[in-house]
């Protein structure tokens, strides 16, 4: 996999005051999952860093920061917090503090936040937004149609397909944020009329569902493509490719992700270069001329289609658990990167370099996740798996109980590791999962399969 991923932008974006560089920083990461983990872990390791906290965090930010009971949507206090501990730069892990337009009011109080702001968080917030984007930048994605209520969605699918022996290839989506769950893939006419009605009728993800998009379902396989940018220059990382869906050989309800590996083999250095220069630089230029310059992290879920590569989504913060593999891997300075995208010098900074080794990532769930789950559990053999060599346990749903580390969420731990190949790390991976343990405790078992076929 190349280690020069980066391209400039012909365009010169917002001006901003060159803050540079400073030591002895204190940072804030705002988040409580696996992603805001290993962010955490890995600014840690810079050597500009006085003190990481992370808000609200999770048993496992507490080992590798300091913990901060305030929610990630808590904008005046995160603020608040921000100024008392004189923090050099926030980060801001999740979608939905972005969407409700933390960055800008971070910025409006003087403070340097990485992250996008509201209205170009909008690319990831409203699928409307990003499918009518795509059309008008002529970015390869799915043919799409918007609904504002589910009658006219409804309408749509029995004026067009008769009968429910028909093949209804169709993908149906809310349009808000749904934490990656708000996607249902249909086959009949009976599958789209029910993910109608779950969406924007029965308001499985509340107002999330408001709006709908129904689109061509794409045939082939997904993966996840990052880019780092400071609206002029585009640093591109190594593919991942994640597992949405629950159980084993992909069936099952959709979810946050079971499990993810990096670099996956279904995107060639070819098709990379490609993308880079159809996908991600339009969609920055585009974001520009709407003004909503973008500034952050670019996450565009590609399916790889016998027509090549087409967009199924944006999002605007890094993908989860995705971000653990690909900052297992990340040799350098996080801090010095995110810091020259806050600056608008990303042009600046080295390009970073790669462990050569893959890294894999086995998201241990909950029983009954993503459905309702059990809290509370004690977990055992965490200091075991820890002990294992080119291992991470990073924590996406823990917290602490009288001492003892008990899962919090249906996601519950993103246990990573590296290998001199993608099957040894997925090896080492699962080794390190059979040593922990909980109530209904359960993982899929075929994360990276995918790569060797």
């Amino acid at each position: 996999m190349r280690n020069d991923r980066m391209a400039v932008c012909s365009y010169v974006g917002d001006s901003v005051a060159q803050a540079g560089s400073f030591d002895n920083m204190n940072l804030l990461v705002v988040g409580n999952g696996g992603r805001e983990h290993a962010l955490a872990w890995k600014l840690a390791q810079s050597p500009r860093v006085n003190k990481i906290y992370v808000a609200p965090g999770n048993a496992g930010t507490a080992l590798d920061a300091e913990n901060v009971d305030i929610a990630a949507t808590d904008i005046p206090r995160l603020i608040d917090f921000a100024r008392d501990q004189k923090i050099g730069l926030t980060v801001v892990g999740p979608e939905a503090p972005l969407s409700l337009g933390i960055v800008d009011a971070f910025e409006a109080a003087g403070l340097r936040v990485f992250g996008p702001r509201g209205q170009a968080a909008e690319l990831e917030a409203s699928k409307v937004f990003c499918k009518e984007l795509l059309h008008h930048a002529n970015i390869p994605t799915a043919d799409h149609h918007s609904f504002r209520d589910a009658d006219s969605a409804t309408r749509f699918i029995r004026d067009r397909y008769a009968t429910d022996l028909e093949d209804v290839p169709l993908v149906v989506k809310a349009d808000g944020l749904a934490g990656g769950k708000g996607v249902i893939v249909c086959s009949t006419r009976r599958d789209a009329l029910d993910a109608i009605d779950r969406l924007a009728r029965q308001k499985e993800f509340g107002d999330a569902g408001k709006r709908l998009v129904i689109e061509e379902r794409l045939e082939g396989q997904e993966a996840s493509v990052f880019a780092i940018t400071d609206g002029r220059t585009i640093l591109t990382l190594p593919p991942a490719q994640d597992h949405k869906a629950a159980f084993d050989g992909d069936l099952g309800p959709n979810t946050g992700g079971m499990g993810a590996y990096s670099p996956t083999p279904l995107i060639s250095d070819e098709m990379l270069s490609s993308i880079e220069s159809n996908v991600l630089v339009p969609t920055v230029h585009a974001m520009k001329r709407a003004r909503r310059p973008f500034h952050g992290i670019l996450f565009a879920g590609i399916m790889v289609t016998n027509q090549g590569p087409k967009v199924l989504e944006f999002n605007v913060r890094f993908g989860d658990p995705e971000c653990q593999p690909i900052l297992m891997r990340w040799q350098g300075d996080l801090l010095d990167v995110l810091e020259a995208v806050v600056d608008r010098r990303l042009d600046e900074v080295a390009t970073p370099t790669w462990d050569p080794r893959p890294a894999v990532c086995v998201v241990m769930a909950s029983e009954g996740y993503p459905s309702s789950y059990k809290t509370g559990l004690p977990i055992r053999g965490l200091d075991e798996a820890a002990k294992l060599p080119d291992i991470k346990v990073f924590h996406s749903g823990t917290a602490m109980q009288d001492g003892q580390v008990v899962s919090q969420g249906g996601r519950v731990l993103s246990v990573t590791a590296l290998g001199t190949s993608i099957a040894a790390a997925k090896l080492q991976a699962y080794k390190a999962v059979r040593c922990i343990r909980w109530e209904g405790a359960w993982c899929r078992k075929d994360i990276a399969d995918k790569s060797f076929t």
